[in-house]
């Protein structure tokens, strides 16, 4: 059963309901017992970093995520859960993160006025390393954002996938070992974004 991290943040059904479309079970849920459980877990969202680190703290979600990390099973984390696993955020004047992965993430400032923020379409993912939650998924291929913030790791070894906004080359898909974390919305990619979640539930965990 794949559990899907319920932290008051947005974009929780949609993900439920893509799995769903592939013949997966998915539960939402904030239960740590649950999600220590589960065989695999989900990290989605939409939100601002303050709220929900703050969230995450107060309900000792923080320390589940790192336990179940720790514990080698497969871990997803998209979009804003993708962001709120790195040190820091410049979101809300600066918020400390969950640390899962060393670096930080910065807000678009983008210099020319074409440049909209959040950014919000479609985008070309250059694949830098092969890993198992991209069998069948070429590498250019387009994946859906809807972001006013981009990750920037400290390692480069962490960045599986890259690419561009606003004058800026940035992380779209990060991982390590067990866990892999996207910039993007694979549950609104379409048949691309689908065969990464179809994927991830037959991971083992391993690379």
């Amino acid at each position: 059963m794949i559990a899907i991290i319920d932290y008051k943040a947005g974009n929780l059904t949609s993900v439920k309901l893509a799995f769903q479309a592939l013949g997966v079970a998915a539960e939402i849920t904030h239960d740590a017992d649950t999600i220590l459980a589960a065989e695999w877990v989900v990290f989605p969202g939409v939100g601002a970093a303050g709220a929900s680190m703050e969230y995450l703290n107060q309900t000792g979600l923080s320390e589940t995520i790192k336990t179940k990390i720790g514990q080698g099973d497969p871990f997803l984390g998209i979009c804003f859960g993708m962001q709120l696993l790195f040190e820091f955020s410049e979101e809300d004047g600066g918020v400390p993160c969950l640390g899962i992965i060393p670096g930080q993430v910065k807000r678009f400032s983008p210099t020319r006025a074409r440049y909209k923020i959040p950014h919000m379409g479609w985008n070309r993912v250059t694949i830098k390393k092969k890993h198992p939650l991209l069998l069948g998924i070429e590498d250019e291929s387009e994946f859906y954002f809807v972001h006013s913030y981009y990750c920037a790791p400290s390692q480069e070894a962490l960045t599986i996938g890259q690419t561009d906004y606003a004058e800026v080359n940035f992380t779209a898909i990060a991982g390590q070992d067990n866990f892999l974390a996207t910039q993007f919305h694979p549950e609104k990619s379409g048949r691309i974004g689908l065969k990464l979640l179809e994927n991830f539930s037959r991971w083992d965990g391993t690379c």
